[in-house]
């Protein structure tokens, strides 16, 4: 069966604004109105796109709802003149809640955005409402991590860009969806700019550190994630003080994509928006 939610072109609500922020010209969308803000952040191999699914049904569903281009991916630009280099995700997304005057919010984070979702809510628990991590390995520091990592990497696939669809998106959404397949793969490869550095985390994320989370979290998983399976995030999710978990059994790494219905009525009704 063909999946009938395909990722399309973005709406109005979707057009986006650049903020002058420090180190940085950032691209953003914010879907304004009086709602609760709800903050989205994208994987190491997406931008704001990878978001097309949620965007305007969180809106609908009452939400104010913002994600943004990570610098050097997307339209997001380093800018030297105004601040350091590379700079921290988490310290992009202070300063743009800063420029928005955004009240307390809520966090999502897929994959990569995950590891910085950490890292913020660990950092800035005043700002946060409740706080959402998906198909993440955490970037965990602990040796009982990393030999996680070492132990689920695919020999031949894993590290090898010209493949990486493979790891990213589930093999049932690969037979499922060609179109909506051939879209991810183009977002994946124009994502991050030539020779943009990646933004290392505000603190290492660590097992003591994420215990101090006081956001209630959902934890959302993939039963067919290769890169971040069940067992490895309840391997680190287990040392946060109030989580709950929802597994998409077919779903690959790119779950918000793959499975946007099912992800989208999860999260909502997590953070209280759903009828």
């Amino acid at each position: 069966m063909i999946n009938p939610a395909k990722p399309t072109a973005p709406t109005d609500a979707q057009a986006g604004n650049f903020a002058d922020l420090p180190g940085v010209r950032l691209w953003f969308v914010d879907t304004g109105g009086a709602g609760t803000p709800v903050v989205l952040l994208h994987a190491n191999t997406g931008t704001v796109e990878a978001w097309q699914h949620q965007i305007d049904v969180f809106a609908k569903a009452g939400l104010r709802v913002i994600a943004f281009d990570r610098r050097g991916w997307g339209k997001s630009t380093a800018d030297p003149l105004t601040g350091n280099q590379p700079g921290t995700v988490a310290e992009d997304l202070e300063a743009l809640a800063d420029y928005l005057n955004l009240p307390p919010f809520h966090l999502i984070g897929i994959a990569g955005g995950g590891f910085v979702a950490l890292d913020y809510a660990a950092w800035r628990p005043d700002r946060l409402r409740r706080l959402v991590v998906a198909a993440s390995n955490g970037q965990f520091k602990e040796p009982e991590m990393q030999a996680f990592y070492d132990r689920i990497a695919v020999p031949g696939l894993t590290g090898n860009p010209d493949l990486r669809a493979f790891l990213e998106v589930g093999v049932t959404y690969r037979a499922e969806d060609p179109e909506g397949l051939a879209r991810f793969v183009q977002m994946e490869h124009s994502a991050r700019q030539p020779a943009a550095p990646a933004q290392l985390m505000r603190t290492p994320n660590t097992y003591s550190k994420v215990s101090d989370i006081q956001a209630e979290t959902l934890i959302i998983m993939g039963g067919a994630d290769l890169l971040a399976p069940p067992p490895l995030m309840k391997c680190w999710a287990r040392h946060l003080r109030n989580a709950s978990f929802v597994n998409l059994p077919d779903a690959g790494h790119s779950l918000n994509w793959e499975r946007p219905h099912e992800f989208n009525q999860h999260v909502l009704r997590f953070l209280g928006a759903l009828d």
